[in-house]
């Protein structure tokens, strides 16, 4: 692979030879995620023996950016491995490298990924954006945000639609359901706040499109 100075893009997911790596080295991009959708994955992930995990696991590789310190910055799929953690720590991912950055410190490659939207720096409370060194090391130091959490059952009762073109778009409907009067509740039980939010989503302030943040 040819030396440079910057990033620069490799090929598409699928035209390249993919790496596998532990879990436990792939830094995340984001500061939180809603621990109600990795409990649910983690339970499906258990009824699986370690080879059918495998197998699905390489049918979708993790894009990642990789720095000459050999750092590897995952660019999705965060609530999958951080479920697969729960079920084995010592499991390992499959990555495709979308972004190689040579001969730049820390700071500048948070920086570069930054300038190209790929880091969600708002905490689990909505506060942000916050400089991208806040982002931890490792997915088992992640945060947890219920209204992510809220976000990710809207989604499976089809309140809310898969838009897959709209980076981050679970987090922007957080946002929006944080601005909005809910119940108390947390990821661990989610039905205070479930009525009304199904209520806002059927009403004129929903329709399914990406909320303005």
């Amino acid at each position: 692979m040819a030396q440079t100075s910057g990033p620069f893009e490799l090929p598409p997911l699928g035209q390249q030879d993919l790496l596998e790596l532990p879990i436990s080295r792939l830094q995340p991009t984001q500061l939180c995620l809603g621990l109600a959708e990795v409990r649910s994955r983690a339970r499906d992930f258990s009824l699986e023996t370690a080879a059918e995990r495998r197998r699905y696991l390489r049918t979708r590789p993790v894009p990642v950016a990789v720095s000459s310190a050999g750092e590897h910055w995952m660019i999705d799929r965060h609530h999958r491995l951080r479920a697969l953690m729960e079920v084995d720590a010592e499991a390992t991912a499959f990555c495709s490298v979308v972004l190689l950055l040579v001969g730049a410190s820390r700071a500048h490659c948070l920086e570069e990924l930054n300038r190209r939207g790929w880091l969600y720096l708002r905490d689990s409370e909505g506060r942000g954006p916050l400089p991208p060194e806040r982002l931890p090391m490792n997915l088992g130091s992640l945060g947890d945000d219920p209204f992510r959490s809220l976000v990710w059952k809207l989604k499976q009762e089809g309140l809310i639609r898969a838009q897959p073109q709209v980076p981050f778009l679970e987090f922007h409907w957080a946002s929006w359901l944080r601005r909005r009067k809910l119940p108390a509740f947390d990821s661990m039980d989610l039905s205070p706040a479930l009525p009304e939010a199904r209520r806002l989503l059927r009403g004129p302030l929903g329709h399914g499109a990406p909320p303005a943040t």
